[in-house]
């Protein structure tokens, strides 16, 4: 989960790239970085930390040119240090520089082939360097001095042949333009946008269309699952599907958690499908519990309060605010280590003990992934003197990791993994625990869009669209437990 933008424009484009990136701040915290190119030189500025403590004036002064692309990183695979942070740059062949949202699941396949095939060295453990090289090596052998469009693409459907997962791209390459790709089954979220200047079109690519309100672009459309988009340095755009014949599903925990609201993607309002789960969340509780006792439906800032609304509605409760956000407190679901979400929750959210005392809640939250951030917030309530505190989840229960890019932690450390609804319930310390229904989710999303069919439900229903081996399961559930990332963090 990172964001990812890139624009080929008529003027400076630094600053764009920038205010672009704080409004991806969401999709990571833990490091930023800008490319620019100027007709003769790259231009690189990356390093740890929010986009505000990244660039300082002097490093936007120096970020000269009329194209670029940036990165805001949030570490699924890989170290959780400086080195890591993108853009990636190789020097050969023309200079590319590179950032990518996603994960691939044959890293180490692909390791091996660099290695051993392409006599090519990864010298960190992202799989966004091995994807930068392998597009690097995949266009050294179309053996051309003038790199044209359709040697690009040529590219592209060798990365896609050779890389296995999830992923969105795009790349810089010096002399040319802007080159822009996503995924065979589009599971990460890539978009095209365009803006009309006195010298002429500008375009973008960005993993939300949120990027583009800020700038002024207009939302063309959705990149299409294995597409390629390459914007020329003279502003001329060609594309073209590169990889056919695959299952389009994207990954549904952007509508839930991921995304903005205020974005579309695949031309569903992330709103509009947050106001759905809500309403169909109620159905559900209408069912099991028609004759409920619900004082208040209170939801877990930010994300949750789009449906809470709606769920309040159809349920006939009043919709209360009971909890105040510090802003200045990350999103504790990507925080590194289980101590410091523990802590982070207490500093993040206060209640508000009028909405709480002698009434019964329905708490809301988007998802429950891990429990520790529920069980804490379902005992702050009654702290505030709760008679009881209810829990529903927009989303069904996390059971599986997540593989595409998104850092679900190891199954272990799931709460809903191996247990029943009940027994989750007891964990989290609510009266009364419920869920939405799988299909439920689905129908919110889709209705947005009927020709989306499928989607990646991976972490709730452990079907991934690419296939898995249960091996790269196992490597993975101890490369993300919190143990491993501990290890990693003293070494």
């Amino acid at each position: 989960m990172c964001g990812i933008i890139g624009i080929v424009g008529k003027t400076e484009v630094a600053t764009a790239l920038y205010d672009a990136l704080t409004v991806l701040q969401h999709r990571g915290q833990d490091a930023a970085g800008i490319a620019t190119y100027d007709g003769r030189k790259l231009h690189l500025r990356r390093g740890p930390g929010l986009v505000r403590d990244v660039f300082g004036t002097r490093d936007m002064q120096e970020l000269r040119g009329h194209a670029g692309i940036g990165h805001c990183r949030y570490p699924t695979a890989g170290a959780e240090d400086s080195e890591e942070a993108q853009p990636f740059y190789v020097n050969s062949p023309y200079g590319i520089a590179f950032a990518h949202n996603g994960n691939l699941i044959n890293t180490e396949q692909l390791r091996r082939e660099m290695f051993e095939n392409d006599r090519r060295h990864i010298n960190t453990d992202s799989d966004s360097e091995i994807l930068l090289n392998i597009l690097a090596h995949e266009l050294q052998i179309q053996e051309r001095h003038a790199l044209t469009a359709d040697e690009l693409f040529k590219a592209v459907a060798a990365v896609h042949a050779r890389a296995k997962g999830g992923y969105a791209c795009v790349a810089m390459i010096l002399g040319y333009g802007l080159l822009a790709f996503r995924d065979p089954h589009g599971i990460r979220p890539l978009v095209l946008g365009e803006r009309d200047t006195p010298e002429g079109k500008e375009y973008a690519c960005a993993s939300e269309s949120v990027a583009f309100d800020i700038l002024g672009f207009k939302r063309v459309r959705d990149i299409a699952p294995g597409e390629a988009v390459f914007i020329g340095l003279d502003g001329k755009l060609s594309s073209r599907r590169c990889a056919e014949g695959a299952v389009h599903a994207p990954c549904i925990f952007e509508y839930v958690y991921l995304a903005r609201p205020d974005s579309m993607i695949e031309d569903v309002s992330v709103y509009k499908a947050r106001l759905r789960m809500g309403e169909k969340l109620a159905a559900k509780i209408l069912r099991e519990r028609p004759e409920h006792d619900i004082d208040s439906v209170i939801p877990i800032p930010d994300t949750s309060r789009t449906s809470g609304s709606t769920l309040a509605a159809a349920l006939g409760v009043p919709f209360r605010e009971g909890f105040v956000k510090n802003r200045y407190i990350g999103r504790t679901f990507i925080m590194p280590g289980q101590g410091q979400r523990v802590r982070s929750v207490r500093r993040k959210l206060n209640p508000i003990p009028l909405e709480f005392r002698n009434k019964n809640v329905l708490l809301v939250d988007d998802s429950i992934v891990r429990g520790t951030t529920s069980r804490q917030i379902v005992q702050m309530a009654r702290e505030a003197g709760a008679k009881k505190v209810y829990f529903a989840s927009a989303a069904p229960p996390v059971r599986y990791p997540n593989v595409y890019g998104i850092d679900m932690p190891a199954p272990a450390e799931l709460v809903a993994h191996g247990r029943t609804i009940e027994e989750i319930r007891e964990t989290i310390g609510a009266d009364w625990l419920v869920y939405q229904d799988l299909d439920d989710l689905i129908d919110a999303v889709a209705e947005g869009n009927e020709n989306l069919k499928h989607f990646d439900d991976s972490c709730f229903s452990g079907r991934y669209v690419t296939g898995v081996d249960t091996e790269y399961l196992r490597q993975l559930e101890f490369a993300r437990s919190d143990e491993a990332k501990a290890q990693r963090r003293s070494a």
